[in-house]
């Protein structure tokens, strides 16, 4: 039986996985711990709320100016220095907080924690990906992503107990922060790397002759799967609105309900991702388009039922939502790597953080305008949005199928005494009728093929 404990422990044995899981859960809990109180502790030293959020949002913009720059980087052959470089920018952003506790530090201090947090995660799958190779990628991302949450979730915790002796301790958490990001990155520089997994130099002057060559494929399904994104900002920003100011609810509600949602996440997401394994995909990330959708419409019921009956019905359509939430999360990542080719894999990356990252800057705007329209200017759109990009998910699932039927079905030619060359003129004339005339070239080539006269 497959459970989170043994896929951690496999993580651990793959060469360099134990460094990267050190680096993954320290980072993830001291970045924790100043993560929710950021934008207070941008008010507490003179910046309005509004201009806190602006701010932070101009940050996480100009992360995603970098991220093709670290796809590129990544295709020459690098791995580990790109997740390094990320820890450490997002370590300097920590420290100009904690050390510059002005408006000025502030602002540069955000800036450069958005580009460090925009890069982590091509970046950070990239060297996962190498080190775990394709057989055990899938269940690798899935554990890194689960000490994540698992160090995000303790650091807030430990965060909010600090906090309550006074907002001064709010410097020293972002002092924490950037020590956690400078020690990830000091463990990560000394991560061994398989030779293998390094773009060979062929491939690399192939990048260079066609760099948009073979990811077609990733920007119709990164496209696809904009709606998806929204499903966390769902979950911070969205439900604490519908629960608290829609439906009069306790404050306890969207506080137990984001709990709730942490520890499931937690608990299954390894046992659920490698459970999955053998399903494509394509399929699973189809279901979590469903699932969320579902979600949406099941808020949307509560709020429409209103009072008690309404928050229960919001407090369980979480599951369905927390459940896409984790195929989404664990299907994605690696659809987008074997989609790409292997020389084009940190563009792939690259191109997927670029919509996801820009939806996650756009969402609260949308989210809080459309809600405040009414809650089915939200849900509705936003389910039929998520819908319509598990259809074109969908989509292609079919067309994968044809070409590999075409595929099977050349390769049973070749195996009967033909060849791929071979089988493709037979078949158009198959398709068109018995008469057909080849061309001159053709017709000497093929003299047995020679229409009878």
């Amino acid at each position: 039986m497959t459970t989170t404990r043994t896929t951690l422990r496999e993580l651990v044995r793959i060469p360099g996985g134990g460094r990267y899981a050190l680096s993954a859960t320290v980072e993830a809990a001291t970045s924790g711990m100043l993560r929710p109180f950021i934008v207070i502790y941008a008010v507490l030293i003179g910046l309005g709320a509004p201009q806190a959020g602006m701010t932070l949002t101009v940050g996480m913009l100009a992360g995603l100016g970098v991220v093709p720059l670290a796809g590129r980087w990544v295709d020459r052959g690098a791995r580990r220095a790109p997740a390094v470089a990320a820890l450490l920018v997002r370590a300097v952003g920590s420290l100009l907080l904690a050390l510059v506790p002005g408006i000025a530090g502030f602002t540069i201090g955000a800036v450069l924690i958005g580009v460090g947090t925009q890069i982590a995660p091509p970046t950070n799958s990239a060297l996962v990906a190498a080190l775990a190779g394709p057989s055990r990628r899938t269940a690798a991302l899935a554990a890194g992503r689960s000490l994540r949450n698992a160090g995000l979730g303790a650091g807030a915790l430990l965060g909010t107990v600090l906090v309550a002796s006074g907002p001064e301790v709010l410097r020293w958490l972002a002092l924490a922060t950037a020590l956690g990001c400078a020690f990830g990155a000091a463990v990560i520089a000394r991560v061994p790397l398989p030779h293998q997994e390094v773009p060979a130099p062929a491939l690399a002057a192939a990048t260079r002759e066609a760099p948009g060559a073979g990811l077609r494929t990733v920007t119709i399904l990164a496209l696809a799967c904009t709606p998806y994104a929204f499903y966390a900002d769902v979950l911070e920003i969205a439900l604490p609105l519908l629960l608290v100011q829609g439906l009069h609810a306790s404050l306890a509600w969207p506080s137990g309900i984001f709990v709730a949602n942490t520890v499931m996440v937690i608990a299954l997401q390894l046992v659920v991702v490698v459970r999955l394994a053998k399903w494509p995909h394509r399929t699973v990330l189809f279901w979590s388009g469903l699932l969320l959708a579902a979600s949406y419409l099941g808020f949307w019921l509560g709020g429409a039922t209103g009072g008690g009956p309404g928050t229960v019905l919001v407090a369980l359509a979480i599951m369905p939502h927390t459940l896409g939430e984790i195929l989404y999360t664990g299907s994605s990542v690696p659809l987008v790597i074997e989609s790409a080719p292997p020389h084009l894999m940190g563009r792939a990356l690259a191109r997927w953080q670029l919509s996801y990252g820009l939806a996650r800057a756009v969402d609260p705007l949308i989210i809080t305008g459309l809600l405040s329209l009414g809650a089915a200017a939200l849900w509705l759109p936003l389910a039929a949005a998520t819908l319509l990009g598990a259809a074109t998910v969908r989509l292609g699932i079919r067309r994968h199928r044809l070409h590999s039927s075409l595929g099977q079905s050349m390769s049973h030619a070749a195996a009967d005494g033909g060849s791929p060359a071979d089988d493709g003129p037979l078949t158009l004339a198959m398709l068109i009728g018995p008469s057909v005339v080849l061309p001159p070239r053709e017709a000497e080539a093929h003299p047995a093929r020679r229409p009878a006269t």
